[in-house]
């Protein structure tokens, strides 16, 4: 007799439980996909214990009848594709037929459904049906998924904290809201709603519900468009990051996807935006033939490969450091938020009329809180702007008919708590300020006045930014004019694989200004350098460019000019306590005034902070 025998239907679906059942989310995302491909127009889910107790999904989507609703926990049931053809053309987010068969073999199942004509009540344990009778009459679906592993006590043993488990589902339902935004979804643990959603189709508003609504505001929405390709979404401003990269989700065909390079392509359009190891918030919509997408790649279908990959990778990469240059921006030292309008309840019921003698004392008294200067030669016109302002704002002087206080706007943070903020509305791009030059403090920054108020320059961070665009245009053409004969060579040696590893890579290390040649083996000298090298630090510039081929096992041109450039601008810019005069200060203004984007090094960090009068007078409580 053969050794080899088929397996039965319920040990093959706890297997394939093993790849599509991961965690409580894994449920939660079969479950809601299907809500989702039925046409729901509201998806509800509430669970217990993060899941693991139970899990109930409820829908408004268009239901099964009785026949359909026993044929979907059966192995690789599926109403998505019927032949060969189909698994190429896939917009669905289901497609396998196994996912509610997986789940079913490793829970307790309690489900209702009508399709408008009929309906069914279903009730299975551990994949074996224990009772069915007629369901209620509401069209959509209703799922219970109750004692999850309690057959496979390995896997419940391994599952994470509650806390964690729920981390992970909420994760899983933000990036399902964002991704349908035309679906009101409501996520609840026990009586505490997590994420709600009202499904009016606006992706700004599920980002404020999901991010916060001052997140919300400053992401700015981009789109491009390829032969194959058309993106489109919305992205932190460089100001807004985070620790991790799980805040960038990336969705192709109205699928979540997890894509590393797609991924990186975002990271790279930030370059020299963000500090090391910060990342934006972004949201990526990708749309394209089926054809160019296969998602039939893992069970869990959250890995997906594509067609035509490098051009979509230039597309993302282009359009959204384009959308960010589109903004420039000097960061603010606080939050600035408008001060609020008195609510008509709380302003006396006759509506002052105006008023020239009561204009004139407000005027006076503005006039003498802010002294002319300098700087501000229409003061005497703006006094009487903000007086008559005021004025017609104000309740009158009478005494009012309700004692509630008039609101006050929110108090700014503690001289010390520095929040970056955007000067600019979207509509306006902020052009670098015509400053005047006041001094220096402690030897590394420099303090300039406007009429708006003062600002504080990082004179390291701002030289940076200059010598980087200064290099970036040099590296980018080394000519042979530029070159400097060495009197003694330098020498470098390696291993025998990364010896030879540089000889692959050799041309495009000339094009960055390192000429090796062989000297023995796995010896090379260096002849001659551009004359724009750093005087002193010409060795360790070439070590650590050739560290950058030898630890990326490849070589990015672009990439390797953009390290180059940053690497000179750091090592040939002013330090920190190294005093200034007025002249010299006067000329690195100017040289930054001339810069492309001039409000953040190359690391990201912002090269000048900005402190408006009036929060600076809040601060020393000189404000009426």
């Amino acid at each position: 007799m053969g050794k080899i025998h088929i397996m039965d239907e319920w040990l093959s679906n706890k297997i394939a439980a093993g790849e599509v059942v991961e965690r409580p989310a894994s449920v939660v995302k079969e479950l809601v996909e299907n809500a989702i491909d039925a046409g729901s127009t509201q998806i509800e889910v509430f669970l217990e214990e993060a899941g693991l107790a139970s899990i109930q999904v409820t829908d408004n989507g268009s239901g099964m009848d009785e026949e359909d609703a026993l044929k979907s926990f059966a192995r690789h049931a599926t109403s998505k594709i019927v032949n060969e053809h189909d698994l190429f053309r896939i917009r669905t987010l289901g497609f396998r037929g196994e996912a509610l068969a997986s789940i079913a073999s490793v829970s307790k199942i309690h489900l209702k459904t009508f399709d408008g004509t009929s309906g069914i009540e279903v009730v299975l344990e551990g994949g074996i049906e224990r009772a069915r009778h007629a369901a209620p009459s509401r069209r959509g679906t209703d799922i219970t998924v109750s004692q999850l592993f309690f057959n496979t006590p390995a896997r419940l043993k391994y599952m994470k904290t509650i806390q964690t488990e729920l981390g992970h589902t909420i994760d899983l339902m933000n990036r399902l809201a964002l991704c349908n935004p035309h679906i009101a979804f409501k996520l609840m643990h026990y009586d505490q709603v997590l994420l709600h959603t009202n499904g009016r189709g606006n992706v700004q508003q599920v980002l404020a519900s999901i991010y916060g609504i001052q997140n919300a505001k400053k992401m700015i929405p981009f789109e491009g468009q390829s032969h194959d390709y058309r993106i489109s979404g919305y992205a932190t401003l460089p100001e807004i990051t985070r620790a991790s990269k799980n805040y960038m989700s990336i969705f192709v065909n109205g699928r979540w996807v997890k894509h590393f390079l797609a991924q990186k392509a975002i990271i790279d359009a930030y370059h020299t935006f963000l500090p090391i190891e910060r990342f934006p918030i972004v949201v990526l919509f990708v749309e394209g033939d089926p054809y160019l997408t296969d998602v039939n790649v893992h069970p869990a279908k959250h890995q997906i490969r594509l067609s035509k990959e490098p051009e979509l990778l230039e597309l993302i990469q282009t359009t959204i450091r384009e959308a960010i240059r589109a903004v420039n921006r000097v960061p603010e030292a606080v939050k600035k938020e408008k001060p609020q309008r008195v609510p008509s309840e709380q302003m006396n019921i006759f509506k002052p009329s105006f008023n020239e003698e009561r204009l004139q004392q407000v005027t006076e008294q503005l006039t003498k809180r802010y002294p002319s200067s300098p700087t501000r030669t229409t003061l005497s016109q703006e006094a009487r702007e903000i007086a008559k302002q005021l004025y017609t704002e104000a309740p009158t002087l009478e005494k009012p008919l309700v004692k509630e206080p008039m609101p006050q706007v929110e108090p700014i943070a503690e001289p010390h708590d520095v929040v970056c903020d955007v000067a600019a509305t979207d509509d306006d791009v902020e052009h670098f300020p015509d400053v005047e030059i006041v001094g220096q403090i402690h030897g590394t920054y420099i303090v300039a006045q406007m009429e708006d108020g003062f600002y504080l320059i990082d004179q390291h961070a701002a030289q940076e930014r200059i010598k980087y665009e200064y290099f970036r245009d040099k590296v980018g053409d080394v000519n042979a004019n530029e070159r400097q004969a060495l009197l003694l060579p330098l020498t470098f040696h390696y291993a025998a694989d990364e010896a030879l590893q540089l000889r692959e890579h050799r041309e495009q290390l000339e094009q960055v200004g390192v000429f090796l040649e062989d000297f023995g083996q796995g010896s090379f000298i260096v002849r001659e350098h551009p004359s724009w090298f750093p005087k002193g630090e010409e060795q360790q510039i070439i070590e650590q460019l050739i560290e950058q081929v030898l630890r990326y096992k490849k070589t990015d041109i672009k990439k390797l000019r953009e390290e180059a450039a940053i690497m000179m601008s750091c090592k040939k810019s002013i330090k920190a306590n190294y005093y200034l005069t007025t002249e010299q200060m006067n000329v690195l203004l100017n040289d930054l005034r001339a810069c492309e984007h001039p409000f953040t090094c190359p690391h990201g960090r912002p090269v000048l902070i900005h402190f408006t009068t009036y929060e600076v007078e809040k601060m020393f409580k000189r404000v009426m």
